[in-house]
This record gives C-alpha cells, sequence and structure tokens, in this order.
C-alpha cells in the first residue's frame, strides 16, 4: 500500500528445509569439509546440489520432492526416505536395467560345455520396448551374489542351497550338486547342473522353480568399483541435543562401503559419467562424474530399491 507517498515493502517469512539424518546448515557442512568428514561438497553424502548429482539424483525427482513438501511457516523435519521415494519414482520409469554382482561367489556348472557360450535376449526396461535390448553372455562359469546362497537354509528360501534349484535371470533353471570349501571352512564355489529344456521355458516335467537370481558370465564381465552410501547420520535430527552434545557424535561411520573388482555385465563397460542404472534386485546406481571412466568403472549406489532404513531403525 501506498500510504501519505510511502511504500511499505511486504515481507514474507518461511521455516528452513530440514532433512532427517542430515544437516543442512551451511557452516556446518563447511565444518564437515574441512575435518574431511566427508570428500567435499560434492561427496554423495552432502545434501548440496552437486552433491546429489554426484549421487545420482535426477532433476526431476528434487522438483517432485519440492513440490511434495511446499512451503511451511514453522520448523520441521523431512524424512529422507520422502526425497528417496520421489527418486525412486522418477528412475523406476527411465532407468535401464542390467547386472551386478556385489559379493561375488563362484558357480561353475559342470554339465554345460567348457568351450560353449551364448547370449541371451534382455531388456532394457521391462515395461518401455522402446528402449530397446542387449545381449547378455553366459558361459560354464559365472558369479552370483553370496547372499542368494545358503548351505544349510531356512524355510522358504528360495534361492540357491544345496540340492534346490533356482532360475537365472533371463537363463536356465540350475540345481546346486555341491560345494568346494577352503581351508577355513568358508565356501569358495558351487558346483551345479543346469537343465537345457528350460531356457525361456518351465520345466517340461512340470516341476515348480520359486527363486529367480541375477549373475554375470565369469569370462565376459566388467570388473566396475561399487560405492555404497548410506545415512550420513545415525541421528535423526543431529543437531537436536539441548546438552550441548556435537553434531559430530552422530556421524554414521558405515555411510560409505566400498566394493572392489566387482563383476557387472558387459553393457556397462562403456558406461558414461552420470548415466543411472536400475541394478537388478540391487537398487539404482550411478556411474561417478569425477572417477568413472572406460577401463576404470566406478558406480555410486544413489538408492536401494525400496526403503529399508526405517524398518531397520
Amino acid at each position: 500500500d501506498n500510504v501519505d507517498g510511502l511504500c511499505h515493502p511486504q515481507q514474507i517469512e518461511f521455516a528452513r528445509l530440514n532433512l532427517e539424518y542430515t544437516v543442512m546448515s551451511k557452516r556446518k557442512l563447511l565444518e564437515l569439509v574441512e575435518n574431511k568428514d566427508v570428500a567435499g561438497w560434492d561427496d554423495p553424502r552432502m545434501p548440496t546440489l552437486v552433491g546429489l548429482r554426484r549421487r545420482g539424483f535426477s532433476p526431476a525427482s528434487i522438483r517432485n520432492f519440492c513440490e511434495r513438501i511446499g512451503v511451511g511457516k514453522s520448523d520441521s523435519w523431512i524424512d529422507m526416505s520422502v526425497l528417496e521415494d520421489c527418486l525412486r519414482e522418477d528412475l523406476n520409469e527411465t532407468a535401464p536395467r542390467a547386472m551386478a554382482v556385489l559379493r561375488p561367489l563362484r558357480v561353475v556348472i559342470e554339465n554345460y560345455p567348457e568351450d560353449r557360450e551364448e547370449s541371451f535376449e534382455a531388456a532394457n526396461h521391462p515395461q518401455r520396448p522402446e528402449m530397446g535390448n542387449r545381449k547378455v553372455p553366459f558361459c560354464r562359469e559365472i558369479f552370483i551374489d553370496r547372499e542368494d546362497f545358503m548351505e544349510d537354509p531356512p524355510k522358504k528360501f528360495f534361492r540357491l542351497a544345496p540340492g534346490q534349484e533356482v532360475r537365472l535371470r533371463y537363463g536356465y533353471i540350475i540345481r546346486c550338486e555341491s560345494v568346494v570349501k577352503d581351508e577355513s571352512g568358508a565356501i569358495t564355489e558351487v558346483r551345479c547342473s543346469y537343465d537345457p529344456d528350460t531356457l525361456g521355458a518351465a520345466p517340461k516335467d512340470g516341476r515348480k522353480v520359486k527363486g529367480t537370481i541375477h549373475w554375470v558370465s565369469a569370462r565376459h564381465a566388467a570388473r566396475a568399483e561399487i560405492r555404497l552410501y548410506d545415512r550420513l547420520f545415525t541421528k535423526a535430527n543431529p543437531t537436536g541435543d539441548k546438552d550441548g552434545t556435537d553434531y559430530r557424535t552422530y556421524l554414521n561411520p558405515e555411510s560409505l562401503e566400498v566394493l572392489k573388482e566387482c563383476p557387472v555385465e558387459p553393457s556397462l563397460a562403456e558406461a558414461a559419467p552420470e548415466s543411472v542404472f536400475q541394478f537388478e534386485r540391487q537398487g539404482y546406481f550411478s556411474a561417478d562424474t569425477k572417477d568413472c571412466r572406460p577401463g576404470s568403472l566406478v558406480f555410486n549406489r544413489t538408492a536401494t530399491l525400496r526403503d529399508s532404513w526405517t524398518k531397520a531403525g
């Protein structure tokens, strides 16, 4: 309004955005960088735009998050899972699929010829045929994830176990026949047989096989460093203590796990920095903007397939 020739400016105040399990204060973020608690402003654990970009967050997911939470006048804490859910909704529609084995266990298919190789047709996205297909090579020796095998499994364990069958994604049904152990008793290799009549078809005798697992051909695998990022802090509000406890006390010592020499399917060998994939049954992973290049693959875990943090907590 203009009263007596004077213009009165309008002031609108709104609350700061607070995300759980991180800090948003620039002063505290600077302290994390200077104390080398993180690798820099673009560390994928940081709630900065450069950090989110390096982690693999898409612009669409961030815009969707901002629209979902809105603007308020009172301070509130937004659960990190809200941001991650926005990301999953976007990447589920746009991220091509691939197979990667994070903790490899070698499988030898004894009745498969050593000199034989095959290629299976795999869709880049199960609901979007316009994204095309890729070839997945297969041979006598493959890698599976250690979590997909148990020597003494509980009931309703539908993955690989002695005498038990699973289907290889896009491939055959295999049965575990025996295991090979080292001197300490740790399993180093699983020996299996395959049913040659089950490629893209159910067993002819009508038996049911409930489990399907991902895998990578040992002969054709590319190798990658995979960085598993998690919450930066173990407490939802690390700055909320009124007794003066340093917020850095709650830094999560397991916020980063680095896995070396992980077998990944050869289609990932030329992955461009910032490209995001869904590693089947694992989560969404982004090729690192700084360190990923042909011959030296590095992938950052952007998000798991579902929120396991809240349930675990």
